[in-house]
């Protein structure tokens, strides 16, 4: 028998022989039968073609060649603990790298805080935030995990409802003091609009008016909905935001058309399947799950009724 094909069976019955002293004994320390412990010594006599141990009055008693063997046993079982140890912590201790990808509004305004109470329990977490109303494909691995607007459809996707957030019509005060506030949706075409350029989900906040406005309609276009914030904010015209992050800018945004125009949209949480099974990607999924829900949760409750 070669080294490479001795088993750690055979050494772990070895070593307790000799700690115990007799079959019977090491057989109950092992919690095997004695037949099977003595096959294991017959075999690892045999295989090493040396006697191992004696008997005795007192039991067995390990030969000069057992006792020559004894240390280089213990330093196989020794690694072998070892071994064991290190599986536990790479399962107990969460580390490794993981790529979110969420929209832009929520990355900025909603995220922040929340990867940073996951970074204090997890520090040897990397975290990789890619801040984009694009869809990345999580199929394909684009990312580890997604925050969306859209419910996944696919299969092999594991996806999470975490709440809703609801988008509303809003200016600056100076605009439609300059400009005039609307009092129905059709007089909105004749203000300067705040929207998208060439797509993204959120378009329809404004497309699903009761008169849907068309790309040619925006007077200001921006795919990015922080650009899009910042345009409203400063005077250009009126624009769709979610109503929580409104509520922070209260001096710049006032509400139009709040009993006649507002949009709902759910918010998921989304992995591949496949990923659940590494600790990293389902620590973090399961942190923006319950942080987001009870984010989301406690926004809703704040809005005014």
């Amino acid at each position: 028998m070669t080294s490479a094909h001795l088993s750690w069976d055979l050494c772990r019955s070895f070593l307790a022989v000799v700690h115990e002293g007799s079959l019977s004994r090491a057989a109950r320390a092992l919690n095997l039968t004695q037949p099977t412990l003595g096959r294991h010594i017959a075999e690892l006599e045999a295989s090493l073609g040396v006697a191992l141990f004696t008997r005795s009055q007192r039991g067995l008693v390990p030969t000069d060649a057992a006792l020559e063997l004894r240390p280089h046993a213990q330093a196989v079982a020794s690694a072998a603990d070892a071994f064991v140890r290190a599986a536990h912590a790479s399962v107990a201790e969460v580390r490794g790298t993981v790529r979110i990808t969420a929209p832009d509004m929520l990355a900025v305004e909603a995220l922040p805080p929340i990867l940073a109470t996951f970074r204090a329990r997890h520090p040897r977490v990397a975290i990789e935030l890619a801040a984009t109303n694009v869809t990345e494909n999580l199929l394909q691995r684009e990312a580890d995990i997604a925050v969306r607007v859209v419910r996944p459809e696919q299969e092999a996707l594991f996806a999470a409802p975490v709440g809703e957030i609801r988008f509303g019509l809003y200016a600056h005060p100076a605009y439609l003091q300059q400009y005039g506030t609307p009092r129905t949706v059709a007089d909105l075409r004749a203000h300067t609009l705040v929207g998208f350029d060439r797509g993204g989900a959120a378009i329809r906040v404004l497309r699903e008016l009761p008169d849907p406005l068309s790309r040619e309609d925006f007077g200001f276009r921006s795919d990015n909905p922080i650009a899009q914030l910042a345009a409203i904010r400063g005077g250009i015209g009126i624009g769709r935001a979610p109503d929580a992050v409104a509520r922070r800018y209260a001096a710049e945004l006032t509400p139009v058309l709040v009993d006649q125009h507002q949009i709902v949209v759910r918010v998921w949480v989304v992995m591949h399947e496949d990923a659940r099974s590494s600790p990293h990607i389902r620590a973090m999924f399961d942190h923006l799950a319950s942080e987001l829900r009870a984010l989301l949760a406690g926004l809703a409750q704040s809005e005014p009724t």
